[in-house]
């Protein structure tokens, strides 16, 4: 399409060039910008256009192109609105998706623009009408409708307007109340409440009183009968009642228009392609509710016009006016659209548009305009972060029919392609223990396997009470945590499951599992040390790539070859994977092009091979989709501009970022849609809504509340204790809206995330390092004291030895834990050895780097309490004074004025327990010298330990 100086009005120039929101008022047929102060205004009497600006990750600017009709806007203004939409669209490139608003039937994107919602006055400017100022209060009764974006809309104040169905909120001079209909959900509820919180704040200055009235509760407390009498007292609300909703359109059969001389000509086909649609037209594509308007890459900017004036004449003789209209250039066409056709290619060539953009810019550049904005930057070039703190603790089992075995720590990193392994790992978190846990299927597994493994992962799971991250990952698409918690990894050929043996043997195919001396080829791959992996592939030339390193060894001979596009930290890779995979043997080093005769006769003969790097899916902008599976059909609606206050507690959502995806559990879910969580990720894999080539091996995570890993919380501004608060999602915000915004907290608050700089851990853990022992019988683990290993002995398997640190890598390493071991019945042993320990120092900390990973003692991890409790201050202040009127004789005080009684009293498991005592802190009445005796320290430095290391003391001395 050709662009000239005069197709672009003046008010447009310089739009679309940062992100945020744009909006022009039409007056007297021009755009006028409208301040950003009074953004989320409108007036029923006149028609705006809203640009949405927002930055891909990819870099590029996308552009949302929205026109509001006002309910008493006149037909002229409301056809000027529409024509400069296509103008503003022009001058932006021709890229935009542009869409139709009327009031009061606004879909659900625009409306997340203005959370929590729009509540358009009366009056207007070019229709005539005046803006109308309120000169005294009015009471209002507004209905509210939605569950992720509300709807609201002023309804005559009267008990007529009432129902069962909705959600109201009365208005007053000195109070909002909200009438939850009996048949509302909690969600639309909870969404209410912020429409509360906007009226009280906008209109009444943050200065009134709120409050919820439930239907069918008669006269249960004052602010009922105060609601009421507003309505001149309670009666009964009929079952049904009148709607001046229009009827559905939703059974209108799909019909195909061609635009022709700005007339809508039906076309006749068996079936519906994108072959019918001409890059030289427009077409109209009438859905019932939503109409879309299709306009070719080589139409003119007048034939768009006319498209857009012939839809709307189309709809008028149809009498539907309230019907959405989505407007598009061909090869930005919405999912929505590309569904109704029978086939439709995945993807279009739109390098015309782009060197229309340019045209476009290179106009407005002659005219003085910043054109930064409209060209497409350049995407930025960031090794993607893991977001995990890589210090913790990594456990393995290999999958062998319904078994799950431990493996040795020696073999923890190396997988087999045959084989389905489980995986553990805890890291350490503010308040406790952060875990995730997961399955790893290799692409030659068998499905028994898989379904064996995924139901083992599940059922670890639910015995920690759904407090971990689940995980699947399909080998070849491992996620960036995944390879940052093994940091060196290696998959080998075949497997050594009976299920994969057996499957061979009934298919009669060859046993190509690794074996040290036979042949065998790796491809080496990563960023680091801390992220690096090695691949056996076939033994072949063709498997060769210029971009890689590899690894070929038969017997006793050793080559490693670099192609030629790799780095000096490319080939660095290659040596540390060698010290693994063949220690302390010789390598000769072949160059791509300079190979001897012997590497080549390795592999077979010269063949062509490939030079460009292999590529990983990509993560994309999230979209966040809430989401319900039952035995018939799986549910998505997708939640526009989402943040974390759309993530009710009573839901499961899913955030797809495309390379990976994220389902979240609410904590009120029940426990079988929980144990489905991952059904639906896979679910939702398949369907693929967006039409984006979503892999159905993406690595699926599951998440619940309260549980929030920081990989998953970074795409939000999040905030930790609103997931700690008591009550349904109705309850919390009504709860922060009552009480000022203090939310009333369930369990202790979880920390902070925090920024992750490049492969190393967390900034406040970094100075942390793996420890290293050659110990037999026991492992230090570093950070712990020689008490606390005491304690942790008895909880953990005695078998399990600690993870050795591999070549040279200088950052922390998973330690093997166990948190399935059971725990000895003895706990008397515990205490002794815990303060025998604290009588001992602490040995030095040494520093061992070895060259190779080699087999060292584990510890396995003691099994970690999720919760801790607390109590106010005041509360215990009153302690010493209730206790002391009723003194015993084996009561005294300690030098802080507090009760002192002796252990075995204060013991949960004591036979003379004392009474009136704060059971979550019995520790702080042992006298101070029993209490050091016991805990090996002092009060205070007790007091200084993070809430889940007290826990543990307290619990091994059943003071917990």
């Amino acid at each position: 399409m050709s662009v000239s100086l005069r197709d672009l009005d003046p008010a447009f120039q310089g739009a679309g060039q940062k992100t945020g929101i744009e909006i022009w008022q039409i007056e007297n047929f021009h755009p006028v910008p409208v301040p950003t102060s009074s953004h989320g205004k409108f007036f029923t009497g006149d028609s705006y256009i809203i640009l949405k600006t927002t930055v891909l990750k990819s870099g590029a600017l996308h552009h949302d192109i929205h026109y509001w009709l006002g309910k008493d806007t006149s037909q002229d203004e409301a056809g000027t609105a529409a024509i400069k939409t296509v103008e503003l669209d022009a001058a932006l490139g021709s890229r935009a998706v542009q869409y139709r608003e009327v009031q009061g039937h606004e879909s659900e994107k625009f409306l997340s623009y203005f959370k929590p919602c729009i509540i358009p006055q009366e009056g207007g400017v070019a229709s005539g009408f005046k803006h109308v100022e309120a000169e005294e209060y009015h009471t209002l009764l507004y209905v509210c409708k939605g569950k992720h974006v509300v709807h609201v809309k002023e309804v005559p104040f009267a008990r007529s307007s009432l129902n069962h169905d909705d959600i109201f909120i009365l208005d007053t001079e000195s109070k909002i109340f909200q009438f939850n209909g009996s048949n509302a959900s909690i969600q639309e509820r909870a969404k209410a409440l912020e429409v509360v919180q906007y009226i009280k704040d906008t209109y009444h200055d943050g200065k009134c009183e709120i409050a919820a009235i439930d239907d069918g509760k008669l006269m249960a407390d004052a602010d009922t009968g105060e609601f009421w009498g507003f309505f001149g007292g309670f009666a009964p609300l009929p079952r049904k009642t009148n709607t001046d909703e229009p009827k559905s359109t939703d059974v209108i059969p799909s019909k195909l228009f061609c635009v022709e001389k700005g007339e809508a000509v039906p076309v006749e086909a068996d079936s519906w392609t994108r072959e019918l649609l001409e890059t030289n037209r427009c077409y109209i594509l009438d859905c019932g509710v939503d109409v879309f308007v299709w306009m070719g890459r080589n139409t003119s900017l007048e034939e768009r016009k006319a498209a857009s004036s012939a839809v709307d004449e189309l709809l008028r003789s149809l009498d539907r006016s309230k019907s959405h209209i989505i407007r598009m250039i061909e090869g930005f066409e919405t999912v929505t659209f590309r569904l109704n056709f029978d086939s439709w290619p995945q993807s279009t060539n739109v390098a015309v548009s782009a060197d229309g953009r340019g045209k476009v810019a290179a106009l407005l550049k002659r005219q003085g305009v910043n054109v930064k904005g409209i060209l497409k930057a350049e995407s930025p070039k960031e090794e993607p972060q893991p977001y995990i703190d890589c210090s913790g603790d990594l456990q393995v089992w290999r999958v062998n029919d319904q078994e799950k075995i431990l493996l040795p720590v020696s073999d923890q990193t190396k997988f087999y392609s045959g084989d389905c392994f489980i995986f553990q790992y805890s890291y350490p978190g503010e308040e406790r223990e952060e875990y995730l846990i997961g399955t790893w299927f290799g692409k030659q597994s068998v499905e028994e396997d898989r379904v064996a493994a995924t139901s083992q992962a599940s059922k670890m799971v639910e015995a920690l009470k759904f407090l971990p991250t689940q995980a699947r990952i399909y080998e070849g698409n491992e996620s960036i945590q995944f390879f940052a918690i093994f940091q060196s990894f290696i998959i080998f050929k075949g497997g050594l499951s009976s299920g994969y043996k057996n499957y061979i043997a009934e298919k009669e195919l060859p046993d190509d599992t690794y074996t040290e001396d036979g042949l065998a080829l790796f491809r080496i791959q990563g960023t680091g040390p801390e992220n690096m992996q090695a691949i056996q592939v076939e033994p072949v030339a063709s498997s060769l790539n210029s971009s890689y390193c590899y690894i070929l060894h038969s017997g006793p001979s050793v080559f490693t070859w670099s192609g030629n596009l790799t780095t000096s930290e490319d080939q660095e890779l290659v040596e540390r994977q060698l010290d693994i995979i063949k220690p302390n043997m010789q390598s000769k080093f072949q160059k791509e092009g300079a190979e001897s005769e012997q590497f080549w006769d390795l592999l077979g003969e010269k063949s062509e091979y490939q030079s460009q790097k292999i590529a990983r899916e990509a993560e994309s902008d999230p979209h966040l989709f809430s989401c319900t599976l039952s035995k018939v059909i799986m549910q998505v609606t997708e939640v526009y501009n989402f943040n974390q206050d759309d993530l009710m507690t009573e839901d499961m959502f899913i955030l797809d970022c495309h390379s990976d995806i994220y389902v979240w559990v609410g904590q009120q879910v029940d426990s079988k849609n929980k144990m489905n969580a991952l059904n639906l990720g896979e679910k939702f894999l398949e369907r693929d809504f967006l039409l984006e080539k979503l892999s159905k091996q993406a690595p699926i995570y599951v998440v619940t509340e309260g549980n929030e890993p920081a990989f998953f919380t970074r795409f939000f501004t999040w905030d930790s204790t609103k997931s700690a608060m008591h009550g349904n999602s109705f309850q919390r915000k009504f709860a922060i809206l009552k009480h000022g915004g203090t939310p009333v907290l369930d369990k202790p608050r979880r920390r902070t995330p925090v920024s992750y700089g490049g492969r190393s851990a967390a900034p406040e853990k970094s100075q942390r390092s793996r420890s290293v022992s050659f110990s037999p019988d026991r492992v230090r683990v570093r950070g712990r004291s020689p008490a606390f290993n005491a304690l942790a002995s008895t909880f953990e398997n005695p078998n399990a030895r600690n993870l050795s640190t591999p070549p040279m890598v200088r950052k922390l390493y998973p330690k093997s834990g166990s948190p399935d071991s059971a725990i000895s019945s003895s706990k008397s042993a515990a205490i002794a050895a815990i303060s025998a320990g604290f009588q001992q120092p602490a040995p030095a900390r040494n520093f061992i780097m070895p060259r190779s990973l080699k087999a060292s003692p584990e510890v396995p991890k003691p099994r970690s309490e999720g919760i801790s409790r607390e109590n106010s201050v005041e509360q215990l202040k009153s302690m010493p004074e209730t206790i002391q009127e009723d003194v015993k004789e084996d009561e005294v005080e300690d030098d802080e004025g507090l009760p002192v009684y002796p252990y075995d009293r204060l013991k949960t498991s004591s036979t003379d327990p004392v009474d009136d005592i704060d059971v979550t802190k019995r520790e702080t009445y042992l006298s101070s010298e029993e209490f050091k005796e016991k805990f090996g320290m002092t009060k205070n430095a007790f007091s200084k330990l993070p809430k889940w290391k007290q826990n543990k003391l307290k619990m091994s001395l059943q003071l917990f």
